[in-house]
């Protein structure tokens, strides 16, 4: 029977090492073997089963819900849930696009507001923003937008997430997060997003913006005692001066300081670097932030 070890079920689900055997003594799921060394190893089936219930949790559902479904089971939620929830986020970014088209920006900026009102912050950036950011980017890479279009969904986008995290009450609680880029990586929305979900999460942000050098990271993660620093990557970005900057960054970095990266499967795929927790989507920010906690007591 082919097993992985309770690091590579991590780095293949995004469920940290204490998420999982926090919940095998709470809910009895997964039950890992031991091998000869007496180490935690996960079959295929428990590995299988661990990503269809982060996938869910990505889209908001609860664990202890999710533990007393089957594979089948977990299958058929997933799929439902994803196929309504893509067809609505496809046709309202067709709308938003369609605006962007006609040079409306002040539309946009009315209806990106009004949707954030009725939404709510949350369901604002995870329902909403992430796929309209994904579709707005694979337009103008068709060349179906202009860059100055692509530059006024940004600028426009941008000024609602601030006026929102300047609405939320100031979080006096950890974790304390440094959100920045690496230098190269100009594009700020996945560091606005990421931060308006954590500021949901009462997490306490310190934004230094983008293109930071790595040494100008590790000395601002100490000057402003961060719990955690988190950066993001465009799908632009090279993967190679992604993961060959995350590991630098993560020698310098003292080993109280969790080290999160916000990118796509295309910047990083497999090779993230030891020690530095992946973040697939915006959604999971929560995920990260309560896992966080557990593991801190706080």
């Amino acid at each position: 029977m082919n097993t992985a070890s309770i690091g590579a079920v991590e780095r293949d689900t995004g469920l940290s090492k204490d998420t999982l055997r926090v919940w095998e003594r709470r809910y009895g799921f997964p039950t890992p073997l031991r091998d000869e060394a007496g180490e935690r190893v996960y079959s295929e089936e428990q590995v299988q089963r661990l990503r269809a219930i982060k996938r869910l949790m990505d889209r908001g559902m609860r664990p202890g819900k999710l533990m007393a479904l089957d594979q089948a089971e977990l299958q058929r939620l997933a799929q439902s849930h994803e196929t309504a929830s893509d067809a609505t986020a496809s046709a309202t970014s067709a709308a938003f696009i369609e605006l962007l088209r006609a040079h409306r920006g002040d539309d946009l900026r009315r209806a990106l507001g009004r949707a954030m009102v009725q939404l709510g912050l949350a369901r604002f950036v995870t329902e909403l923003v992430a796929p309209l950011a994904t579709a707005v980017g694979e337009a103008w890479v068709r060349g179906e937008l202009e860059i100055f279009e692509e530059h006024l969904f940004t600028e426009s986008l941008q000024g609602v997430l601030r006026g929102a995290i300047a609405g939320m009450p100031e979080a006096s609680g950890p974790p304390r997060i440094l959100l920045t880029t690496f230098p190269g990586e100009q594009h700020s929305l996945g560091l606005l997003m990421a931060e308006s979900m954590l500021v949901m999460e009462g997490a306490q942000c310190v934004s230094l913006g983008t293109e930071m050098p790595v040494w100008d990271i590790a000395r601002a993660a100490q000057a402003h005692e961060a719990d955690v620093v988190a950066l993001s990557f465009s799908l632009a970005y090279s993967p190679t001066r992604a993961t060959e900057g995350l590991a630098e960054l993560r020698r310098m970095l003292a080993p109280t300081i969790d080290l999160w990266a916000g990118a796509s499967s295309a910047v990083l795929g497999r090779r993230t670097p030891q020690g530095v927790a992946p973040v697939d989507n915006v959604a999971a920010v929560a995920r990260m932030v309560a896992d966080w906690r557990l593991r801190h007591g706080s």
